[in-house]
């Protein structure tokens, strides 16, 4: 029997396995995940490496190689080794508040009192850094192309607010933004861009007629060895530059902000974000296997595009001329007329089960009844509780507060609402078997079965 509705805080799951639309179908033995770390062997040579030469912290041979294969495989001149992809993030706002605003006060950020141009579908790390320097950041909307920042919102943006000067992009899952109209856009009003690369590590894009990392489109630049990344130290991140004085400046800020003193001397605030020798020694045996990883994310992907090509659903798009995507997680979206009726509280959600219909929730439960992990697409940033109060740009202007209850509405779009709303992150990991796929698509057919 199909039930009449399923929320998320009752005890119990409702029966997916006993359901006549699954039969037939045996849940996972072990756990399909949705993008786990997956290592080779090499990697514990070069941590047993660090470990027997007592280089445990900061400083090593490891961390000075991942730096230079990271530099040779990006095409670009300095690579700083850091703790997180967050650190790197933080690092290059500081960076460009720097440059844009001057030198800040010790008891305050760079961004002190100015607005930030940023992604709306990412995850909050690409966003708090700005809050980190006390900047505001004001949130643009996402293009259905790529699923990332919109161009001509972006120019909206200008429009409101002329005097921003630093754009905040992240590549959504993997997959590229416009970064050819963006750049455009950036140099007209002299503004700055931090790429948000953690994502896209190995996707490429043709700027100008010539193919580049992501990673090396913007002015400061950052990518990610996070535990579910494309490779992974299980934590870590760089930040990538073509110019020596802000790798340098990264260096120390990541150190303490340390003065060249025989004594512990600062002149600047500093942090402690530099990389472990340990971390570098597991992502310095994980470089080798990127384009083995890259290729299995790809074919995972296409796997996916054509096992669910009969549903009334696509994948995540991309830009096929400009860009070529990591493919980090496969995702796809549920066509408007095919969605059950469904609501998201802020950490619940209702959903009621229709013939030949289904939404993200139904089918998630679904994954994880039969122990496979998918997982919502990002919620936008504009819909957060912590930036609710923040300015959000669309195509038509200002997205905020556009309802109203004596005129009709103005038909504004909130894109990145609605792909929240239809879309869900796949099973993607890269140790996925084709049957465990194969089942996994099987599964999703099942959810729009009509009895």
């Amino acid at each position: 029997m199909i039930p009449e509705s399923k929320s998320y805080g009752e005890k119990e799951m409702y029966d997916f396995i006993n359901d006549p639309r699954f039969a037939g179908i045996k849940p996972f033995e072990s756990k399909v995940w949705l993008s786990s770390p997956t290592m080779h062997g090499d990697e514990q040579k070069w941590v047993d490496e660090a470990i027997q030469t007592n280089w445990v912290s900061t400083i090593g041979a490891n961390i000075n190689e991942v730096e230079h294969l990271m530099a040779k495989y990006m095409d670009c001149r300095y690579a700083v080794a850091l703790s997180a992809g967050t650190a790197a993030l933080h690092m290059a706002a500081r960076l460009a508040g720097e440059r844009l605003y001057g030198q800040a006060r010790p008891n305050a950020g760079t961004l002190t009192g100015k607005k930030v141009f940023c992604s709306d579908m990412t995850f909050n790390a690409t966003i708090n850094p700005v809050s980190y320097e006390n900047g505001e950041a004001v949130f643009i909307d996402t293009e259905d192309q790529t699923w990332n920042m919109d161009p001509v919102a972006l120019s909206e943006a200008f429009n409101l607010y002329p005097d921003v000067r630093l754009i905040i992009i992240a590549h959504l899952y993997g997959t590229p933004g416009r970064m050819e109209e963006i750049k455009r856009i950036a140099d007209e009003h002299g503004a700055l861009i931090v790429e948000d690369a953690a994502e896209s590590l190995g996707a490429k894009y043709k700027l100008n007629g010539r193919w580049a990392e992501t990673g090396t489109l913007g002015n400061y630049n950052c990518i990610s060895f996070n535990g579910n990344k494309i490779i992974t130290g299980s934590s870590g991140g760089i930040f990538l530059t073509d110019s020596r004085e802000d790798a340098d400046k990264v260096r120390k800020w990541s150190t303490q902000s340390r003065e060249a003193a025989p004594w512990y001397q600062h002149e600047e605030i500093g942090y402690n974000y530099r990389m472990s020798n340990i971390i570098a020694g597991i992502v310095r045996g994980q470089i080798p296997y990127l384009e083995e990883h890259l290729e299995a994310k790809k074919a995972i992907y296409e796997r996916y595009k054509e096992g669910l090509k009969d549903l009334p659903v696509s994948m995540n798009p991309y830009d096929e001329e400009h860009s070529i995507p990591n493919f980090w997680v496969s995702c796809m979206i549920i066509n408007t007329d095919a969605m059950c009726m469904s609501v998201c509280g802020e950490q619940d959600y209702l959903y009621k089960t229709e013939p030949g219909k289904s939404c993200p929730h139904e089918i998630l439960d679904a994954l994880t009844a039969f122990n496979a992990e998918g997982r919502p697409i990002w919620k936008p940033m504009h819909m957060q509780p912590i930036y609710r109060m923040h300015p959000f740009i669309t195509r038509n202007g200002n997205g905020r507060a556009q309802s109203n209850a004596y005129i009709k509405e103005t038909g504004a779009v909130d894109v990145g609402a609605d792909i929240f709303r239809r879309g869900l992150c796949l099973p993607s990991d890269n140790k996925m078997t084709r049957e465990q796929q194969d089942r996994i698509i099987e599964i999703i057919h099942r959810c729009f079965k009509t009895s």
